[in-house]
């Protein structure tokens, strides 16, 4: 395993993202917004490439974008990874209520 400085900025905001299991706190919202915003000034390709990896909708970004134009970018794609991460939280549930519900029969 890296030690922490070794990780990467996009690394380091995929593995707080994936421990979102639900709203986050203001300070896990900053640390994220600080390292969207490391990624926006150092590596930009890898920022596209992270919410790809997220599966952030694109035009969702870009109508985002637009519309907070007096809001620092780096928090309006936190929110949206934020948003993201909270909605497969969702499905996951869902899928998995509905899987229960069938007989084993069924889910064979």
């Amino acid at each position: 395993m890296q030690p922490e400085n070794q990780i990467s900025i996009r690394d380091k905001i995929i593995f707080a993202t994936n421990s979102i299991l639900e709203k986050p706190s203001e300070e896990i919202r900053g640390k994220l917004i600080a390292l969207i915003n490391d990624l926006i000034n150092k590596d930009f390709s890898a920022l596209l490439q992270l919410l790809y990896r997220v599966d952030v909708d694109e035009k969702k970004i870009r109508l985002y974008l637009n519309e907070n134009t007096n809001e620092d970018s780096a928090s309006v794609l936190a929110d949206l990874i934020i948003e993201r991460q909270l909605q497969k939280i969702e499905s996951r549930k869902l899928f998995r209520e509905s899987g229960n519900s069938k007989s084993e029969e069924e889910r064979w």
